[in-house]
């Protein structure tokens, strides 16, 4: 990262809700970041969260635009805690497409033709996205089967239906008329998204309750 420097005195950093002190060659956003991250590291802990003067900041992808900053807040997870985050960012990844299908109900009326197929067509894209961050999940994160199917099948499932469905919506995209797109957006897509919103948010309830229930155990 080739942030430009910035005062060391100028910059309050905190990690975990607690101050940390900077080494002064440590000015650059990217300096910091690797001086928190070997921090985490030591402790056994991955950074997971950084929010730069209110900003969430995506750590996988940075901001190299950024110049100027002032205070850094950074958040660390233990190994163990590693399924959680990943419900978390599946569920906050489809929220976010959600909002994306639900203006874009709307959208593709008033950009008929090939601009609303293009439309879609940017969408599709991103839909399978909260389902990848899931396979990233250890298959036992739900225990035993117990009969009931394994966490692989039903990512399989998952991603069958949401082919079918993106398949439903391309055939609707077809058509001259583009109200048979939007409603297929809504009907079709939107239904889906909010479902899968609901699980994630009784996956992650569920997850979270174990976790506490280990601590308290401990």
């Amino acid at each position: 990262m080739t942030h430009d420097s910035v005062p060391h005195s100028a910059v309050d950093v905190k990690l975990d809700g607690h101050s940390v002190e900077i080494p002064p060659e440590r000015r650059s956003l990217g300096g910091i970041c690797a001086y928190l991250e070997a921090m985490a590291l030591r402790q056994e802990r991955i950074l997971c969260s950084l929010i730069v003067d209110g900003e969430p900041i995506n750590l996988t992808h940075p901001p190299i635009a950024l110049k100027s900053f002032a205070n850094i807040e950074a958040e660390t997870m233990g190994l163990n805690e590693v399924p959680v985050q990943l419900i978390r960012a599946a569920l906050q990844q489809t929220v976010f497409v959600r909002e994306q299908v639900q203006s874009a109900v709307e959208l593709v009326l008033i950009n008929e033709g090939q601009q609303a197929q293009e439309l879609w067509w940017n969408l599709s894209l991103v839909l399978k996205e909260p389902l990848l961050t899931l396979s990233l999940l250890p298959e036992g994160i739900c225990g035993p089967t117990n009969g009931q199917a394994s966490l692989m099948q039903l990512r399989k499932w998952q991603l069958q239906q949401l082919g079918e469905i993106i398949q439903d919506v391309n055939n609707a995209s077809d058509w001259e008329n583009a109200s048979m797109l939007s409603d297929a957006l809504e009907m079709r897509v939107l239904p889906w998204l909010e479902k899968l919103e609901a699980s994630l948010e009784l996956w992650q309830e569920t997850i979270l309750a174990s976790v506490h229930s280990r601590r308290r155990a401990a």
